[in-house]
């Protein structure tokens, strides 16, 4: 039996905690970068980065990204280097969830649906079959200029988490990268445990069913419930729209999912009825920590799941009205929205 879970959110452009861009600044004054040159151009200071409120937008902490590799990009393995100084603890409420859950296999599940909460750019999607599960690493979205540092930290990092959760080393069973064999791959190799195949045509990492079915020496189920509502309540505080983003999703509501409008408003149509520019609805939209695409993810998901309780209208034509050109795509988002598909949700809810 095969099964496939992809993260709830298919984007890196989501709003994220300052604790990922601490951990990299951190890294880099140890290695001998100032602090104030990491965080150049970011509105940051060093004193932000201990604030368990503080929300940035994804494209904040890309800049960070690019500033460590203006001042230690000839370090090598610098990917690998900052991925393994990741811990648990840097990742809040969302972290230990992860620790409390019952095994390994639940808490990767668990950090799938919770996937927003992470600081991840890779957006890994987790097949399980042939008592094996494969964690492919796609990484196509992200800019060119920092993409294999960010596969190397996004991946090092799950490593190193795995291993922590375990209390010992995750036995990988196969390790595949998109990029050339770089001049550190033994120090890869040796990290992983296996030696990885390179050039290959995605990223990905394999390892055995019964590791995942290892029970978690910390779990607890009544800590995890309480962990998971606050996971909940975060990702709502951080969802809350105000301001110019409330405006959009509101125009986005009305704008779409009406008969006969195929595709929704652009960015740029929007700004255009909001009377103001594309550039200015972008840089507000980075403000608030989050971005058109989000908002336009968020007024699809709300949509659909009116039109599934409030009419009887087919999957298809809600695809459609939503501006999805086949259900196929539609019923792939649905279900990393609600985990379920949009017949069960109609079967669930529709009836009551």
């Amino acid at each position: 039996m095969r099964t496939r879970q992809e993260p709830a959110v298919d984007t890196w452009d989501f709003p994220r905690g300052v604790a990922s861009v601490a951990v990299m600044n951190r890294f880099a004054v140890e290695h001998g970068a100032d602090a104030t040159s990491i965080l150049a151009g970011t509105g940051l200071s060093v004193a932000d980065l201990d604030s368990a409120d503080r929300q940035i937008d994804a494209r904040t902490e890309l800049l960070v990204v690019r500033n460590l590799l203006r001042e230690l990009g000839t370090r090598p393995a610098l990917g690998i280097e900052v991925g393994r100084s990741y811990r648990i603890s840097a990742f809040g409420i969302y972290g230990y969830a992860w620790i409390t859950s019952p095994t390994l296999g639940e808490a990767i599940s668990l950090a799938l649906s919770y996937f927003q909460l992470s600081f991840a750019f890779c957006t890994p999607v987790v097949e399980i079959h042939d008592q094996r599960m494969v964690a492919r690493i796609r990484h196509d979205r992200i800019p060119d200029d920092v993409r294999q540092f960010l596969v190397e930290r996004d991946t090092f990092a799950m490593h190193r988490v795995l291993a922590d959760l375990l209390g010992r080393p995750v036995d990988i069973h196969q390790a595949r990268f998109a990029f050339p064999e770089p001049g550190y791959g033994d120090h890869i190799a040796t990290i992983l445990g296996v030696l990885p195949r390179y050039g290959q045509a995605e990223t990905s990492i394999t390892i055995t069913a019964e590791t995942l079915n290892q029970p978690l020496p910390q779990a607890n189920q009544a800590t995890l419930a309480l962990c998971l509502a606050q996971c909940r309540e975060l990702i709502d505080r951080r969802s809350t729209r105000t301001g110019i983003a409330a405006e959009v999703r509101d125009h986005l509501l009305a704008g779409i999912g009406t008969a006969g409008i195929a595709t929704p408003p652009s960015l740029d149509r929007v700004a255009h009825d909001l009377g103001i520019t594309g550039r200015t609805l972008r840089r507000h939209l980075a403000a608030d920590g989050t971005s058109y695409r989000i908002l336009l993810d968020e007024a699809r998901h709300g949509l659909a799941e009116d039109m599934l309780v409030a009419t009887t209208l087919a999957v298809e034509e809600i695809a459609a009205r939503l501006g999805y050109t086949e259900a196929g795509p539609f019923i792939r988002a649905f279900k990393r929205w609600t985990a379920t598909t949009p017949a069960a949700y109609r079967r669930t809810w529709g009836r009551r």
